[in-house]
């Protein structure tokens, strides 16, 4: 068998490490990458260590289904990156990067003990066809590669500009790696940050550990910040479950917004908690004061109701599933909220928050809503909002392309595979397979919920796509030693 991975992010290193375990069949595997960087993606290639892994070490395991997995190989390293108020550590995301490139280097050398040959091509694949039972990629010096089958792992979307600045002196579309865009910004100067996320965050953190001394703007349509991580408590859902949610979709023929409304209660009964309360502070998100807000949570790390903790989890675990199951009113009723959704679902690490508050504190931090222009204008640029005009010196751009966007970079092998007949476009966005050889791992699957995808469900994505490729042709029986569950959570 002749498989080939385009992309050698995190996506491909789970499909890695899920086929070093159950791929009893020898055969070819190879990867595409362009970049020097393998096995780290554009999140977790070198940078500041000010970039932090937002998540704490349980979320953040490439292995599915085995959560202790990236906190053994931290092991005592992680101690000298602790976050005091979370109890974690949270290391730089470079660090992670070689969490998952010793991931990928002992999958491939497992592979290689049971017969397998692993080699990777540093090329970008810019087109695929089928003149037969087997792919033929072509890559962008003209060398075509033969496949059995093909899983694409391209990574997220290209950043957009929506402002039409790129060009102008002093404008930075796409930030990372902030160690290189961030060399290039003047101590003293007015910077202004589109977007108020997690990219946000990291732009100010960074700015702050450089010294920088000019007043910062954090500027987006809501001005809503992400929440604040809590402090882990240890609890599992045992109603806000996929198999809860299956099993009423078996039982009912369909999922309903109410329904998903009806397990939480049901949760947050159980754990003594009204499900009243949390719906009015998840409401209050998007018209309370961001910083007032900030502080709030700030104080909350501790707390022990398990509310937000409850949705953080579910919201990545039983979200994709149930999306599916979703029927388009539901889904667009989620969608209204989704500035809220995706600040209690991917919440900024307790150590970022308390910077950012330090900052507004002392008065050069400010959040704002309601962006409608942005221009450059003599040597810097003017910013247009609801409350009027501002002048900056430097801007940089934080705001994240959606989930299912197209890398700008693949956009040549996803035009083939249209053109071809393998793939479909989905009309939420995404790419959907019409060739059961074809695989899309992250967030370019289409279907998919409308949070990013998460390392737990990267690592669910993969190893579903590997038992989809070592499983065996019709009458054809798979050996008892590569027998394994597809996967313990049917949505990802």
């Amino acid at each position: 068998m002749d498989i080939a991975i385009v992309g050698a992010g995190a996506a491909a290193v789970g499909l890695l490490d899920t086929l070093a375990a159950t791929a009893d069949r020898p055969g070819t595997i190879t990867v595409f990458e362009p970049s020097p960087h393998l096995w780290r993606g554009r999140p977790y290639g070198p940078d500041l260590d000010t970039v932090l892994v937002n998540s704490p070490p349980a979320l953040m395991s490439i292995r599915h289904s085995d959560f202790g997995h990236y906190a053994a190989w931290l092991g005592p390293r992680g101690t000298a990156h602790l976050d005091e108020r979370l109890g974690q550590p949270l290391v730089p995301r470079a660090l992670y990067g070689a969490y998952l490139a010793h991931t990928a280097e002992t999958a491939s050398a497992a592979l290689r003990a049971n017969g397998w040959q692993v080699r990777t091509v540093t090329g970008r694949v810019t087109g695929a066809t089928r003149p037969g039972a087997h792919w033929s990629l072509r890559t962008e010096d003209g060398h075509t590669h033969e496949a059995d089958h093909v899983a694409l792992c391209v990574g997220g979307g290209t950043p957009q500009d929506h402002y039409g600045l790129d060009g102008a002196p002093g404008y930075v579309n796409d930030p990372y790696p902030l160690a290189r865009t961030l060399e290039r910004v003047p101590h003293r100067s007015g910077v202004t940050v589109i977007g108020t996320g997690l990219t946000a965050v990291d732009i100010v953190v960074s700015l702050a550990a450089r010294g920088h001394t000019g007043p910062i703007t954090l500027l987006s349509r809501s001005g809503v910040l992400p929440h604040v991580w809590q402090r882990p408590v240890g609890h599992r859902p045992r109603q806000m479950t996929v198999e809860r949610v299956a099993a009423l979709h078996r039982d009912h023929g369909s999922v309903t917004l109410d329904d998903l409304v009806g397990l939480l209660r049901a949760e947050l009964a159980e754990a003594g908690e009204d499900f009243d309360d949390l719906v009015a502070e998840l409401l209050a998100t998007g018209t309370e004061d961001p910083v007032r807000r900030l502080r709030k949570q700030l104080a909350a790390v501790d707390d022990p109701r398990r509310g937000r903790r409850l949705l953080q989890e579910t919201a990545h675990s039983v979200g994709p599933y149930a999306w599916r199951l979703l029927s388009e009113p539901d889904r667009t009723r989620l969608l209204r909220h989704f500035r809220t959704a995706t600040s209690v679902a991917s919440p900024m690490v307790p150590v970022n928050a308390a910077t950012l508050m330090r900052l507004a504190d002392a008065g050069q931090l400010t959040v704002v809503a309601g962006v409608r222009k942005i221009e450059a204008s003599d040597g810097g640029f003017r910013v247009h909002g609801n409350h009027g005009e501002s002048t900056s010196d430097v801007v940089v751009n934080a705001v994240n392309p959606p989930p299912q966007a197209i890398p700008r970079a693949a956009g040549p092998l996803v035009t083939a595979l249209l053109a071809d007949g393998s793939a479909k476009l989905h009309p939420a966005g995404g790419l959907v397979p019409a060739d059961p050889r074809l695989h899309v791992v992250g967030d370019l699957a289409g279907g998919g919920s409308f949070l990013t995808s998460s390392i737990p469900g990267l690592a669910a994505q993969a190893a579903r796509a590997a038992h989809a490729i070592v499983a065996p042709h019709p009458g054809q029986q798979r050996p008892r030693s590569a027998t394994v569950p597809v996967s313990d959570n049917p949505g990802q």
